[in-house]
């Protein structure tokens, strides 16, 4: 049967390969796109979910503009609706051709199908109510309801109707299988490679064109490496296709001589951060790893050097979502930069590892490099980044785990001719509701940018902050 010809839901003559999904209000503040996320199937919105987007849809805040775009997404629909809204509307997008169900909005308030004890005046047992209707009118077709609300699926369920969390917005369902931008290399690699291997040196630099199924496995600006031979082998992969790959060299910041801003990396992965981060052809780049993997410092370290010494950018722009772990404190004073201060704790405890000079300059040589670092540090609250451009800037987005992939491109697009963007965060501490290791912003970039020519990723694995700290996060 085609989606044309598909009768009421509230019909018992329905198409039953179809299923029916209702969704809660929280999956369209989440994604106001879902409404088109669900392919052939049909979906079904109670009328509460109206009203309360409608509630919703006033302020300045993330949810706010979700609200109002949920609500533009199902005028569009409606306005070009036939009188009998009933009967369904199609749900066609250009950008979504995928979607070929119906939309129903279910008008009529329904309450004696719940349980007698339980309360008739909330929302969440008003949309409960509405799938128990639907499952009993339907009895042959499948009738689900989509919440990001956990103990809304708990109470569906326990009611013996079938519930579900809201997947399409997750990068991958393990988080596990993240792209880490980091791959060993097999250990008969050279024995396998040698005979077709070509190999020529530039600019301190050996390269390598090498042929085989592996290179189908790689991706440009991907680190490679063996470490079983006394010659360990670093290199980064600078081009790639399914029969050849051309790997380069690293540069060794471990040594003391490429020091950057006087920091040396402690660790491979560290050594390949730095290599990322002190390429001027690479415009993004994202970083992950558990707190005291040195993310921050590195990061404002080759940021300083590039910014205050090869004069490559302007000034370093930090910001960073405000997402309290503990109970807010309320509004605070002062200027913008002011009132992130309180915000940039580990940009303050870097600083002063960084701002490290000659015993001869005392104090006050120690106080005028301070002061020269920070004028050339802005720090930006990202409530203020909409229709910013900036130019020769190195912007570092940091705790960009609680950022939405809707956010996170409206930070990166506000990058201009000559800007690097750095994204810092840990996927395992997200304090950001409805968002997943599997549906961050951070994720999502990690994942789309992966293979770009000008963007790369590493996942930091090793601890360098103290013994104490790695113990804790091992046992904790």
């Amino acid at each position: 049967m085609s989606p044309a010809t598909r009768k009421n839901p509230a019909e018992d003559e329905v198409n039953n390969e179809t299923k029916l999904f209702v969704l809660d209000t929280n999956v369209l503040l989440h994604d106001p796109t879902s409404l088109f996320r669900f392919e052939e199937h049909d979906i079904c919105l109670p009328m509460l979910v109206l009203e309360e987007l409608d509630d919703k849809k006033k302020g300045m805040t993330e949810v706010a503009r979700n609200a109002r775009q949920a609500s533009r997404f199902l005028d569009e629909i409606v306005s070009d609706a036939p009188h009998k809204i009933d009967e369904g509307i199609a749900l066609e997008s250009p950008a979504h051709k995928n979607c070929t169900g119906r939309l129903y909005l279910q008008t009529e308030f329904v309450n004696n199908d719940l349980p007698p004890n339980m309360a008739h005046g909330k929302a969440d047992n008003a949309i409960l109510a509405v799938v128990i209707h639907l499952q009993r009118k339907q009895p042959e077709r499948s009738v689900i309801l989509v919440s990001k609300d956990i103990n809304m699926r708990i109470k569906a369920r326990a009611l013996g109707l079938e519930a579900q969390d809201y997947f399409n917005d997750k990068v991958l369902e393990d988080s596990d299988l993240l792209y880490t931008g980091v791959l060993p290399l097999p250990v008969d690699f050279w024995d396998t490679h040698s005979k077709d291997m070509k190999s020529w040196q530039k600019e301190g630099h050996t390269f390598y064109q090498i042929q085989g199924p592996l290179c189908g496995a790689l991706f440009v600006n991907q680190f490679v490496y063996q470490e079983n031979d006394s010659t360990p082998f670093y290199a980064v992969v600078m081009e790639q296709n399914d029969q050849t790959a051309l790997l380069r060299t690293l540069t060794d910041y471990t040594h003391s001589k490429n020091n950057v801003w006087g920091i040396t990396a402690r660790n491979r992965e560290q050594n390949f951060v730095l290599n990322l981060l002190m390429n001027p052809e690479i415009d993004f780049v994202t970083l992950l790893g558990q707190a005291g993997t040195g993310k921050t410092l590195l990061t404002l370290a080759a940021g300083l050097l590039q910014t205050l010494e090869n004069k490559l950018y302007s000034e370093i722009i930090i910001t960073r979502v405000t997402v309290p772990v503990g109970e807010d404190i309320g509004f605070l004073p002062g200027t913008e930069e002011e009132k992130m201060t309180p915000w940039m704790g580990a940009l303050e405890d870097n600083l002063d590892v960084l701002n490290k000079t000659d015993d001869e300059g005392g104090d006050w040589g120690r106080a005028a490099t301070r002061d020269l670092i920070r004028s050339r540090i802005k720090v930006k609250s990202l409530n203020f980044m909409r229709g910013r451009t900036f130019l020769n800037k190195y912007v570092i987005i940091d705790e960009a785990q609680n950022l939405t992939p809707k956010q996170m491109k409206t930070l990166v697009t506000r990058a201009g001719p000559g800007t690097k963007v750095v994204c810092l965060g840990n996927i395992a501490q997200i304090d950001t509701p409805y968002l997943t290791e599997g549906s961050s912003g951070l994720t999502y970039v990690v994942d789309r940018f992966k293979g770009w020519a000008h963007g790369g990723h590493v996942t930091l694995l090793r601890g360098e902050r103290s013994r104490l700290a790695d113990y804790a996060g091992d046992v904790l």
